[in-house]
C-alpha cells in the first residue's frame, strides 16, 4: 500500500458559452451554470463578488474601483487599473434573482444589457441581451469582448464553486 498516494482535485465540470449576434445590433450571450438563481444573481449584483469575475484574468488589468448601486435609477461605477479605463451606467430594471437591465454610458450613445436567471434543477440558465446603439458600435466592440465574457463566465463558474462550498 502506497501511503504517500494523494488524490488530485476533481475538475469543475463546467457548462459551454454560446455568442451569437442575433442582428446588426445585437449579441446574445448564454451559459448555464452549476449553481441556484439567487448564488448567480448575488454574482451579479454584490461587488465583493463581482470583482472577483468580472475583467478576465488574462487581460492584466485589475478593477481600481467596482461602486454598484443596484437599484433602478441606481449607478455603476468600473475603473480600471492601470489604464484608468472607466464603465459607468444605470440600472433600469432589477427584480431580485431573475432580471437585471442597465445602461453603458462609457460612449458618446449608449447601449443596454439585459441579463435573465432562470432556475431549474439547483442550475441556473443565463441569457445575456447586449443591444447596442448602431451596427458600427456592436463591431466596435468585436470578437474581444465576446472572448472576455467567455473567460469571465468561466471565472464566475470557479467563484461559485467556492460560494456553494461555504454556504454548504
Amino acid at each position: 500500500m502506497d501511503a504517500t498516494r494523494t488524490s488530485e482535485p476533481t475538475p469543475v465540470k463546467t457548462n459551454p458559452t454560446t455568442v451569437e449576434r442575433t442582428s446588426e445590433r445585437e449579441l446574445l450571450v448564454t451559459r448555464t451554470f452549476n449553481g441556484p438563481a439567487r448564488l448567480v444573481f448575488e454574482a451579479w449584483t454584490r461587488p465583493e463578488l463581482f470583482r472577483q469575475w468580472w475583467l478576465p484574468k488574462s487581460m492584466g488589468m485589475s478593477l481600481r474601483s467596482c461602486e454598484m448601486d443596484v437599484r433602478v435609477g441606481g449607478m455603476y461605477r468600473l475603473a480600471f487599473e492601470p489604464d484608468g479605463v472607466a464603465f459607468f451606467g444605470t440600472y433600469r430594471e432589477v427584480t431580485p434573482h431573475s432580471r437585471l437591465v442597465w445602461t453603458n454610458e462609457e460612449g458618446d450613445e449608449s447601449s443596454v444589457t439585459t441579463v435573465t436567471f432562470e432556475e431549474e434543477g439547483g442550475k441556473t440558465l443565463l441569457v445575456m441581451h447586449e443591444l447596442y446603439p448602431s451596427k458600427e458600435a456592436l463591431d466596435a466592440a468585436g470578437t474581444g469582448a465576446a472572448d472576455a465574457t467567455v473567460e469571465t463566465f468561466a471565472q464566475l463558474d470557479e467563484l461559485l464553486v467556492t460560494l456553494r462550498a461555504g454556504r454548504s
